[in-house]
Parts: C-alpha cells; structure tokens; sequence
C-alpha cells in the first residue's frame, strides 16, 4: 500500500481517526480533515511523515477547496472515505437538530462525494467510500432527520455503483452501514452490539480494501438489517 494517497474527512476522532491510524501505519499518505485543529495536530504527530491535514467544516462552501489542496499536495488521490457525520435525537422534532444533520449528513456529504466521484472519473479509477449508518434501512421517531439523512447517503451511494459499473471504469463504491459502535455518535437507550472503535474501524479497512460495494459493521448487523427490512410495519412501529 506503499504511496497510496487516501483523504479521510472526519478523522479528529472516532472510526476516522482510527482508520487514519491504519491506513498511515500500512505507509499510505494520509489526508486528514476535521473541524477540531488540536485533534488534526495531535494526529499529525504520531505519523509525521505519513498524515497531513486540512481544518475546515463540512459545511462550509469552500470545502471542495480545501479537498483539491490536499490532493495538490499530495499529488493524487486513490481513496476518499466520508466519515464526518452528526446525529442527536430529535423527539420534540427540534429544528437546529435537524438542520444541522441534513447539513452536514446530505448537503457536506454529496458536495464532496459528487466532487469525488467526477475526480475519479476523470482518472478512470479510484474509490470513494461513506460510513452511513444502520438507521438508513427505516425511520426512526426519535431521530428522523438522522435516519432519512442516512437513507440519503445510502441511497446515494448505491446510485454511484450502479453508475460505475454502468460506465465500466475502474472506480469502486463502498457503503458502510455500522450499527452501535462506541463513540459519541453512539446515542439511545436501546443499545446492544456496541462494538469498540478499534474492531469498527479494522472491520472498515478491510472492506474497502476488498473494494465490497456494502458492508455492515460489524458483520452480524446484517441480521438486523435484513429483519428490519422484512418486519411488517405494525410490528416495527411497536418497537421503535
């Protein structure tokens, strides 16, 4: 993996950070995004010569900006995982809640993965991979935003393999659907399989690596994602 030039926006902390961590530790050149500097810097210390990085919110309309002077400097880019994301209940259906996740969840996310997918076209390679989530496969009362911002990237996602493969170009999608992982993004009263980040984010990067279109972390949530699928909705509304 020598010289492989990968971006990964949202690696402060959490599955991106630990991802940076693998992904510099194999020799590959590691482009870090986030919105927190200390936590970029701190990153940037432990793999000098294998992590650079950029401070910006996703947000913010010059992100594209930002990406293209990553790939400058890094002279290339082979792989580009979107990880910045935001969720936070909403059952008195509070607007900022909302607002904020659709944002940064579907406005940030398809800004760059649409920027993203036409680099590599024009490159007739590469691969772009998103941590969704779970939530995608139904709404969920106490976080809607959350779930259909997740649909969204999801949705999105499987739009750009089905166009890659269509096209006959060497760019892979990969879809990454976790379920409970242990980070702050991690919130509810109902939670079980909580997995540690580390496991969460090896699970990851073995997926992309094996250029899998979709994969759910950790493996046994695609049980609960096939029952959520198949579960009639009077039963499914009766345990959310």
């Amino acid at each position: 993996m020598q010289n492989k030039k990968i971006i990964i926006v949202g690696a402060t902390s959490g599955i991106g950070r630990e991802l940076a961590k693998l992904y510099a530790g194999t020799g590959a050149l590691v482009g870090a995004t986030g919105r927190r500097q200390d936590l970029l810097y701190s990153l940037q210390l432990e793999y000098p010569n294998d992590v650079i990085t950029r401070c910006f919110d996703v947000r913010a309309t010059d992100s594209i900006t930002h990406i293209e002077s990553l790939i400058q400097e890094m002279n290339g880019l082979d792989l580009l995982i979107y990880n910045s994301g935001y969720g936070e209940t909403s059952q008195n259906l509070d607007w900022e809640i909302d607002k904020t996740t659709v944002d940064i969840n579907v406005n940030g996310f398809i800004r760059i993965a649409n920027f993203s997918f036409n680099y590599f076209v024009a490159q007739a390679s590469g691969q772009l991979a998103a941590v969704s989530s779970l939530a995608s496969v139904r709404g969920n009362p106490d976080a809607p935003a959350y779930s259909a911002s997740k649909a969204f990237m999801s949705s999105y996602m499987e739009g750009l393999h089905i166009k890659a493969i269509k096209m006959k170009t060497a760019i892979y999608i990969t879809d990454v659907q976790p379920g409970f992982v242990d980070t702050k993004m991690a919130k509810g009263q109902k939670r079980f399989w909580v997995a540690p980040v580390g496991k969460a984010a090896g699970q990851i990067f073995d997926a992309i690596e094996r250029k899998k279109w979709r994969v759910y972390i950790t493996r046994r949530w695609w049980l609960i994602a096939k029952f959520m699928q198949l579960i009639p909705d009077m039963i499914y509304r009766k345990i959310v």
